[in-house]
């Protein structure tokens, strides 16, 4: 006769930080007080559905378990018991989290269904019940509280931070990619209002570059740290910051460079937690180049069925991302590339044609091909932008992304309206300038991650101490995709 065990309980936590612990099939022995020791068996992840989980208990007991399903949407995972020292039998258990909206607090609900030896039925129904359900949620509570995300009444203050190792790459004067150099650091606790993250990778962005020949010194003096994003885990927070706890899966990007580093903290408006199907590596290659995608569709190019698209560097990071997202949206997109291997990418990721071009010259054959451009995404330059204009259809709009060949002329309002044209030149932060904002694009862009629009980004990787390798792959034109640097 099969058992029957139901138990439930209210966490007082989202329901995005229960499940980020909830959903990794191996991390009871981080959080269950009767687990000793765990292992996936196989090197699989602890979210791959069928893995198995090995594990003892403290009593000296071993089980084996697998899982059966997992459903990010719905907040719900099932496994059973493959091999037991317990007599439990035919084990098939289920945990499914629902948000609570009074506190933003989540509801958990723990069973199973299970036989047992005659005779053995109340002692084993007791130990699921009490022993690993009901004190399941007592030492996840516990863990959550440790964090600094939950308190319990009248619990104790957590002990003041102290600063911790790191290694940074820094720039003593401004130059050529030489002049990047690693070293060891100490990253200070988190003051109020941050949060200290234990970085793992960190996007690598040609903007980099520009503060790095000193074209934008007010922004980053010498001695100085570049990068603008990274992504990896909480190690602890300061005072007043809500929602955020060590152990999360984060990315961030801010207008203040320094992301060249193992550990940083920095504002928490600038952080945002990863879903459980976005790698730490994805994050910081797609954060900063996805949202620019999103501005530059949505809010600039305002691109939908039948817009025609230009795009420059069409196999760079950004490129990528704006050609498949575009061709999504059901543009046309024209993009540009230095060789016929970036064509191919371009081609594999949503441009319907490809100008392989090292000389600039190009108008004449996207107005044979289109008609003039609804839109010019330009990450060229001066040397590019006579072309530029005589590319664009009366009343386009020119994007200007960045100037790779060099400083763009300033551009005179009475030439742009020849064509009755439309300039800008965006900075993304502005349009990330809250929390809220943040959010909204940040939500899109894994929207269209997990349906298919754009795909994860080709990544290139290198070390923090080969940080001048990467900015010279990166000023080569031979890179495609993105590139990250490893902490």
């Amino acid at each position: 006769m099969l058992q029957k065990v139901t138990r439930s309980t209210v966490i007082d936590a989202p329901i995005e930080r229960v499940w980020a612990v909830l959903r990794d099939f191996n991390s009871h022995d981080q959080w269950h007080g009767v687990v000793d020791k765990s292992r996936i068996e196989g090197n699989e992840r602890g979210d791959q559905v069928g893995c198995v989980r090995s594990f003892s208990l403290k009593d000296g007991n071993r089980i084996r378990e697998q899982l059966l399903t997992l459903d990010d949407r719905e907040h719900k995972s099932t496994y059973c018991i493959v091999e037991s020292t317990v007599p439990l039998q035919r084990y098939v258990a289920s945990v499914t989290l629902k948000p609570v909206t009074d506190g933003n607090r989540t509801f958990w609900l723990w069973e199973s269904s299970f036989a047992t030896p005659p005779g053995q039925e109340r002692e084993l129904r007791e130990m699921v019940a009490t022993g690993v359900y009901e004190a399941g949620f007592d030492n996840l509570r516990h863990h959550l509280q440790i964090g600094g995300d939950l308190r319990a009444p009248g619990a104790a203050a957590m002990p003041t931070a102290l600063p911790v190792d790191s290694r940074q790459v820094l720039l003593h004067r401004y130059g050529n990619a030489e002049v990047l150099q690693a070293e060891h650091a100490s990253a200070p606790a988190p003051g109020p209002g941050e949060v200290r993250i234990r970085q793992r990778a960190i996007g690598v962005n040609y903007f980099d570059i520009y503060l790095r020949k000193g074209w934008l010194p007010g922004m980053l003096p010498t001695p100085g740290v570049p990068g603008m994003e990274a992504a990896g885990t909480v190690l602890d927070v300061g005072a007043g910051v809500g929602g955020l706890m060590p152990g999360d899966r984060v990315a961030y990007l801010g207008p203040v460079p320094g992301a060249y580093c193992s550990v940083r903290s920095v504002p928490a408006a600038w952080v945002v937690r990863l879903p459980p199907q976005v790698e730490i590596d994805t994050a910081a290659a797609l954060l900063l180049k996805g949202l620019t995608a999103d501005l530059l569709l949505r809010d600039l190019g305002r691109v939908g069925r039948g817009s025609r698209v230009l795009l420059h560097a069409a196999a760079g990071g950004v490129g990528l991302l704006v050609a498949s997202w575009a061709r999504a949206l059901g543009a046309r997109v024209i993009g540009t590339t230095s060789s016929q291997t970036k064509a191919r990418l371009a081609r594999e990721h949503g441009c319907e044609h490809v100008i392989v071009t090292d000389d600039y010259r190009f108008a004449d054959e996207v107005q044979r091909l289109c008609g003039g451009a609804d839109l010019v995404i330009d990450g060229l330059g001066d040397a590019a932008r006579e072309e530029n204009f005589k590319a664009l259809a009366p009343c386009g709009h020119w994007v200007s992304l960045g100037q790779a060949s060099g400083a763009l002329q300033g551009i005179d309002p009475d030439w742009l309206v020849q064509k009755s044209l439309t300039f800008s030149r965006p900075v993304i932060f502005a349009y990330i300038s809250s929390p809220a904002a943040l959010a909204e694009r940040t939500q899109r862009l894994w929207a269209a991650l997990a349906d298919g629009s754009i795909s994860a980004p080709l990544i290139e990787r290198y070390t923090l101490d080969a940080a001048a390798d990467a900015h010279t792959r990166l000023e080569s034109r031979q890179s495609v995709g993105s590139l990250i640097l490893v902490a």
